[in-house]
């Protein structure tokens, strides 16, 4: 069969289109039978799973809570006298790149809690960002001090010293990292290894 006008063409091609959503529309006119969830069915639903609130996180290990978690009371929440408050904040500017908003949380955080190495450490990485480096190391080294067996502490003080040229340190440092089984310290490894062969 030969087509001879474009008219006839559309009509070919709207009755394949009908016959397409006529064998669909089966399907779909199940789904809609179904019943809408309730905000009390998807709660029901979610039970099993849940949340973590705010202050529920250590700042300082970064573990997450038990899979059953005390009932939340008001005193748990964060508030601006917590030093997780600020920590949160820092990080979530750092996250999105305004580190000069973020190093002032991060000190508004040291200034309630100074055994908070991981506020040491987070200042160090913005102040590495805006390519202070001296700062930026200075605070790192003040967080390892705090916790010398953390992979992750190193790593980010190889970072900064890869950026600031010291590719020497950066690369102890990694070695350190990977050694004391910080993950991106073994991937960077294998990485140089790969291309430098």
């Amino acid at each position: 069969m030969k087509l001879n006008s474009v008219p006839s063409t559309i009509s070919i091609c709207l009755l394949a289109l009908v016959f397409a959503i006529t064998l669909t529309t089966p399907a779909a006119a199940q789904e809609t039978d179904k019943k809408p969830e309730t905000s009390k069915m998807m709660a029901a639903t979610n039970a099993d799973n849940p949340r973590i609130t705010p202050g529920e996180i250590n700042l300082n290990t970064a573990e997450t809570p038990a899979a059953n978690p005390p009932a939340v009371s008001e005193k748990q929440t964060t508030t601006p006298e917590d030093a997780g408050y600020w920590f949160d904040k820092g990080a979530l500017c750092a996250t999105y790149g305004n580190d000069r908003a973020a190093i002032t949380y991060f000190q508004k955080a040291i200034a309630l809690d100074p055994n908070l190495s991981g506020a040491y450490f987070e200042q160090g990485i913005s102040y590495g960002q805006l390519e202070d480096y001296d700062k930026a190391v200075t605070l790192v080294n003040k967080a390892i001090e705090m916790e010398p067996q953390n992979g992750l502490y190193l790593y980010g003080r190889g970072r900064v010293n890869l950026l600031a040229g010291n590719q020497d340190q950066a690369m102890e440092d990694f070695k350190k990292a990977a050694e004391l089984d910080d993950e991106d310290a073994q991937t960077y490894l294998k990485h140089i290894a790969r291309h430098s062969n």
